[in-house]
């Protein structure tokens, strides 16, 4: 579980991605334009493969305000994201990178 008190990468995310894993669910924060503001977008997918070599179809996103109220968003959906579904993402870490040859 990503914490309150220590999940806090704001300043970081406004300059580069912040990515990291819990439990076979892999993510990544990163500052992208929507419409005419900048938000965070937050993706989620399954160990073991990188964001890029990971089908889409296994990619979720969440765009949420950059701000610190935005990160907290981000926090929270990425903890409900990996307790709604902690079966699936441990079983991905048991998952041969192999099984997403195409």
């Amino acid at each position: 579980m990503l914490e309150q008190e220590t999940f806090h990468p704001l300043n970081y995310i406004k300059k580069e991605e912040y990515s990291g894993s819990m439990g076979g669910m892999r993510y990544m924060l990163k500052k992208v334009q929507s419409g005419e503001e900048d938000v965070i977008r937050v993706t989620i997918w399954p160990e073991p493969l990188n964001l890029i070599k990971t089908p889409e179809n296994l990619r979720e996103t969440k765009d949420v305000p950059l701000t610190a109220e935005g990160v907290e968003q981000a926090r929270e959906w990425l903890n409900e994201q990996y307790e709604s579904r902690r079966e699936y993402w441990l079983e991905s870490l048991r998952r041969p990178w192999t099984a997403y040859r195409g």
